[in-house]
């Protein structure tokens, strides 16, 4: 893809429709379901008995009415949590979901599935085995994108699954990201946005780069994150995105 105005740039619902209904929940992920965009990202934490559940924190203090980490809680004290009321009341039944209810739901949608392993502060020995095999059983490795910060565990998964894609998460403005991203066998880059504007960005973009940037959620920062050349954005808000771009 190259850079050219009015090319297209892929959506990706950041946690969900996050804008508009409490992260990473079935209600985010059902309206994004709804939508006519090209994919969704959300997180994967293990419980304490060692279950894949989608919440983007280590903690569960910012999104739910309860405390502590999530690997210090087994599923059941998971499911007790209102994974919505601090959004809105209206989403006070919400639970945090498994990875597994989360597949169910775009199991038979077209929709690609960017399944972020947040190993990058806890290790969660086992997780990255358990989201591949979930792939796996689901018959979507064609369909799925492994990201991380933690990329020791990206290096690991592409060599243990190398038909499923995956994408580098990065923050840095970094001199020469391909070449990172090519010491750990990564896909694509996953950069903050300031490092697809600028002209290492821009570079890599030209030279073949697949750019996923995050998190994009004003009209002016798509335009500028498309214009650079980047393939796809992640957004809380889709729908908006989705009038704008396509």
């Amino acid at each position: 893809m190259d850079g050219e105005e009015g090319s297209p740039l892929e959506i990706f619902a950041h946690r969900g429709a996050s804008g508009s209904r409490p992260e990473n929940t079935m209600a985010a992920f059902r309206k994004a379901a709804e939508l006519p965009i090209d994919g969704v990202e959300f997180d994967i934490h293990l419980s304490s008995d060692g279950v894949p559940v989608v919440i983007h924190d280590e903690t569960v203090d910012r999104t739910t009415d309860g405390s502590g980490y999530v690997k210090d809680l087994t599923l059941n004290e998971l499911k007790r949590l209102s994974a919505g009321c601090r959004f809105a009341d209206e989403y006070s039944d919400e639970r945090i979901p498994t990875l597994r209810e989360v597949l169910e739901l775009f199991r038979d949608k077209p929709h690609r599935l960017n399944i972020e392993l947040k190993s990058d502060v806890f290790p969660y020995p086992g997780m990255r085995e358990k989201v591949i095999a979930m792939v796996r059983e689901f018959g979507i490795a064609d369909r799925v994108i492994l990201s991380s910060f933690d990329h020791v565990t990206l290096e690991a998964a592409k060599r243990e699954a190398p038909d499923i894609e995956t994408g580098m998460l990065f923050v840095e403005i970094l001199a020469d990201a391909p070449a990172s991203a090519a010491r750990i066998r990564a896909d694509a880059l996953h950069p903050a946005m300031p490092f697809a504007v600028r002209e290492p960005g821009r570079l890599a973009a030209a030279k073949g780069a697949v750019l996923r940037v995050y998190t994009v959620n004003e009209a002016k920062h798509a335009l500028m994150v498309r214009e650079a050349g980047a393939r796809a954005i992640f957004t809380d808000y889709p729908d908006r995105m989705l009038n704008l771009l396509k």
